[in-house]
């Protein structure tokens, strides 16, 4: 195991807690490289001089000229010897345990061409804060911002295949690497906090604006990476620092089939009484920045006959409705609409919704044509503003992440800001291409109210295709208006049948967090942080 630690004119108390830190592994098959970049600071010297003396797995490399963070890596990087390099900065900390949990993880995972662990924040008045519990490898959030961080670990040999550090990325020479590395494989997570972030008053930690030029150098990683894979895209900084804009070009100009299953309701919205359905289509209409749609509404018999002539006025050519004459069943009605559409790609939506990004099917199509996406879902408002839907979350019987949280919240570790892979995605809003509904059978129609999109994204997920969310693509979602939202035990039994440990076990969730909970609370006492449960019964249930 080589440690690389690049140093620069920093705080000696905060190294020698750095070194330290090392010295106190429980892994001892270690060495850690420290490179000088050119600090020529006696004190600092001396303190590298005396630890190195006194550890002989210490080596330190001094530099004449202080030539940057990606040349010092560079530098040691050239010099370890060990099967694995481990990236650890001059005033952070590991935990003990850290060099241990990641070689156990990298052994037993052999393809994964690096691995991660949890992190948490070092605060100037020695406490620990803010622990960040990342979900497993997700390669379309490390394209939008570099969520893994620290503490890192790779194989040397890895490393060296696709080109070590790259001059000209200093400040975002960790992410250039680490989407480089994710091009040989994806990556293993360790669930555990084995990293003290330290907020140093010029760190990123402390300051997100610290270092700008981070972020222009993290925008060239991520469009190079695109470029690399194919995907066609350009790359800007986002509303936040740290996170990547990615505007993808969609291939061709496919024709989107909008299946949209209804009876016709009409309620009051926002002090109006509305028919969902119109409206719904209306929104696409008129707001829709890609046209090439078709809707094909399935409609139950007794649906009034002034809503399906209001959605034929609306479009006559691009509208058509699909009779539907069984006893309701969600899934054979989108079932009946899949089989009736012409499109290519179908766009899935409940009739209770509204456009509101006019973008949506443009960014939902750029994401859809990468080959090993299932599903593409979107982000679902309710009428108020707060947030419905960002994503499934588990373990347990499907809940929307961070449902009731303000619509514009960045959600924790800025979740919902980026594209992002999540267990599934509700069948209110989703995009699959036509050939891959039919493929996988569709919708069950075993499954009749409820769970056939938490069915139909875990088949795909098991066949190995990702199932995405992005922030960009939105609807309004005016959810149980048009039918009743209860929950029938023998299609939750079937559910639990079939797929009891992917409800059990979301990689896209974190086993530190507290269970069938959709705001990303820790389980208590995870960080050191006061509980948050009053009461026994809370215990029993979090604890």
């Amino acid at each position: 195991m080589s440690i690389i630690t690049p140093v620069y004119r920093t705080d000696l108390g905060h190294l020698a807690e750095c070194l330290d830190s090392v010295a106190a592994q429980t892994y001892a098959d270690w060495e850690q490289i420290v490179v000088d970049d050119g600090s020529r600071q006696t004190a600092l010297t001396q303190l590298l001089e005396i630890r190195a003396r006194a550890e002989p797995r210490l080596r330190v490399i001094t530099s004449n000229d202080n030539a940057g963070i990606v040349a010092a890596s560079s530098t040691a990087l050239a010099s370890a010897t060990g099967e694995f390099v481990v990236m650890l900065d001059h005033d952070d900390v590991l935990d003990p345990h850290a060099l241990e949990r990641l070689v156990a993880a990298m052994r037993m995972a052999t393809d994964a061409p690096f691995g991660y662990s949890d992190n948490d924040i070092l605060r100037a008045d020695g406490r620990l804060a803010q622990p960040f519990y990342k979900p497993d490898f997700s390669l379309e959030r490390l394209r939008s911002h570099n969520y893994v961080l620290h503490c890192v670990i790779a194989r040397r040999q890895a490393v060296l295949d696709v080109g070590g550090f790259r001059v000209g990325f200093d400040g975002a020479q960790d992410h250039d690497l680490l989407l480089r590395l994710s091009e040989l494989g994806a990556a293993v997570h360790v669930p555990e906090v084995l990293y003290h972030w330290r907020e140093a008053p010029a760190s990123v930690a402390a300051d997100p604006d610290a270092k700008p030029y981070a972020y222009d150098a993290g925008v060239r990683s991520v469009q190079d990476h695109l470029d690399r894979v194919g995907v066609d895209a350009t790359v800007a900084t986002g509303t936040t620092p740290g996170v990547y804009r990615i505007e993808r070009r969609v291939t061709g100009e496919p024709l989107v089939s909008v299946v949209i299953p209804t009876r016709g309701t009409s309620s009051m919205v926002w002090g109006d009484r509305r028919c969902h359905v119109v409206e719904c289509v209306r929104s696409m209409l008129e707001r829709s920045e890609y046209q090439r749609l078709e809707f094909v509404v399935v409609a139950d018999t007794d649906t009034p006959s002034e809503v399906l002539a209001g959605l034929t006025a609306l479009d006559s050519r691009r509208v058509g409705v699909v009779p539907f004459v069984a006893e309701f069943n969600f899934s054979a009605k989108v079932n009946a609409g899949a089989d009736a559409a012409s499109g290519d790609v179908l766009l899935i939506l409940n009739d209770d919704t509204e456009l509101i990004e006019p973008g949506s099917v443009g960014e939902m199509l750029g994401l859809l044509q990468q080959r090993d996406v299932g599903v593409v879902g979107a982000k679902l408002l309710y009428g108020d503003g707060t947030l419905q839907h960002a994503g499934h979350v588990f373990p347990g019987l499907a809940t929307h992440a961070l449902l009731g949280y303000p619509g514009d919240h960045p959600g924790p570790y800025r979740m919902c800001l980026v594209e992002r892979e999540c267990s599934g995605v509700t069948a209110a809003a989703a995009m699959i291409t036509s050939a891959r509904y039919a493929e996988f059978g569709g919708f069950d129609e075993q499954l009749p109210n409820n769970f056939n999109d938490v069915d139909l994204c875990f088949r795909m997920r098991s066949a190995g295709l990702r199932i995405l969310w992005t922030p960009h693509a939105g609807w309004f979602h005016f959810e149980s208006v048009t039918r009743d939202p209860t929950t029938g035990d023998a299609e939750r039994d079937l559910l639990v049948s079939r797929w009891r440990h992917e409800l059990e076990c979301d990689p896209y969730f974190n086993p530190n967090l507290a269970p069938r909970r959709s705001d990303w609370l820790e389980r208590p006492g995870r960080s050191g942080a006061p509980p948050y449960y009053r009461d026994e019964r809370n215990r029993r249930r979090f604890g």
